[in-house]
């Protein structure tokens, strides 16, 4: 048997939670952004359980990842988050893709290419990564010769601290999008991702883009997730060893023993996704839990010692008795008993990152 770490993704999870989003999105379409491999769960077993459950459009960034899902989703609406380009056009075209249009260069592309289908408009209300600017979108709406060329269906914009519902930047992107949505009309509008639809109906429009609640994430900032946990990482007991007080443990001789401990080495580490954030600003997190993270192990909390290495974990399992250690054979490192997003406070990083970083290694099982 492999020592390899495996990932178990309970599809019948991913349709629940997206169904309760599907009704906290009352009369929106709740449609399921699936960029990243899914969130690192795979596009093409989620795509077509969605899709069985009801899921009509879906989101994804690149032309690649929407000829994957079209594979699965022959009948839906797939759009293409980052738009088009000369040399992505033909993926585009020939697997009936939707760009969502950010620029004039690419509205430009797309309305001289006369076998283009549906799009949608991406409009920037204050996050400035993607989009017309809200001036830009507004002119686009008076051309209506330009915009019966486009054949535009969506006109959407992205929320930047919707995790924080009393953010006062969620006001001004709404009315900043409001003012767009006063001057095009026969479009759907989109507006909220996960914590917009959990957290603000004015907000859902015609159109809930759902993200990392689907996968069982947290989506609001201090609010108990309503998602049910989706994925299930465990890692191989390899070794269990005694050391003594006063002895040190792993890379960096940085954790130094108080007493007499049992160690059980695990299979996995930073290049199954266990790893730190490097960001230029914005990381709290890497302060929040210096006392690192755990894994579950039949029943009991083991603290991590030491450095997350490469390929192998240490693991304080003196609490465990030997009874158990004895039949033990792998410990969940998140999943139903350890919050995904617990595991990626501990690595200093985010829940979407430790999701979407999760390693090829991973032998993967789909239930459902």
């Amino acid at each position: 048997m492999s020592t390899a770490p495996r990932l178990t993704i309970d599809l019948n999870a991913l349709v629940r939670n997206w169904l309760k989003l599907n009704e906290y999105s009352g009369k929106a379409e709740c449609s399921a952004v699936i960029k990243a491999n899914a969130y690192g769960l795979g596009i093409e077993p989620v795509a077509t359980a969605l899709s069985k459950a009801g899921c009509k459009t879906f989101f994804v960034a690149m032309a690649e990842e929407g000829a994957r899902a079209r594979a699965v989703a022959p009948d839906a609406r797939i759009f293409i988050l980052n738009g088009i380009f000369p040399d992505t056009l033909p993926l585009v075209l020939e697997h009936n893709l939707s760009p969502v249009l950010g620029n004039t260069d690419q509205i430009a592309l797309w309305a001289k290419n006369p076998q283009g289908g549906a799009c949608a408009i991406h409009v920037d209300t204050g996050m400035n990564r993607l989009g017309l600017d809200v001036e830009e979108a507004i002119d686009l709406s008076k051309n209506t010769d330009m915009l019966s060329r486009l054949n535009a269906k969506i006109l959407m914009s992205h929320l930047a601290c919707a995790d924080d519902p009393d953010h006062e930047h969620n006001t001004l992107q709404h009315e900043n999008f409001q003012k767009c949505v006063n001057n095009f009309s026969s479009l759907e509008y989109s507006f909220a991702n996960s914590a917009a639809t959990l957290s603000k109906p004015s907000f859902h429009y015609n159109l809930t883009r759902p993200g990392v609640a689907l996968y069982g994430g947290e989506a609001l900032n201090d609010v108990p997730n309503p998602m049910q946990p989706v994925v299930t990482a465990r890692s191989r007991i390899l070794q269990i060893r005694n050391a003594k007080a006063g002895e040190k443990v792993g890379y960096g001789a940085e954790a130094t023993l108080t007493c007499a401990t049992k160690i059980a080495t695990i299979s996995g580490g930073y290049a199954d996704g266990f790893h730190r954030a490097l960001s230029g600003a914005g990381v709290p997190l890497r302060d929040a839990k210096p006392e690192g993270g755990n894994v579950w192990l039949e029943g009991h909390l083991c603290p991590i010692l030491g450095r997350v290495s490469m390929d192998l974990i240490t693991v304080d399992v003196t609490d465990v008795p030997d009874q158990v250690l004895e039949q033990a054979k792998w410990v969940e490192l998140f999943g139903k008993n350890i919050a995904v997003d617990d595991a990626a406070r501990a690595c200093g990083t985010i829940g979407y990152e430790l999701l979407t970083s999760l390693g090829g290694r991973y032998v993967r099982e789909y239930l459902g």
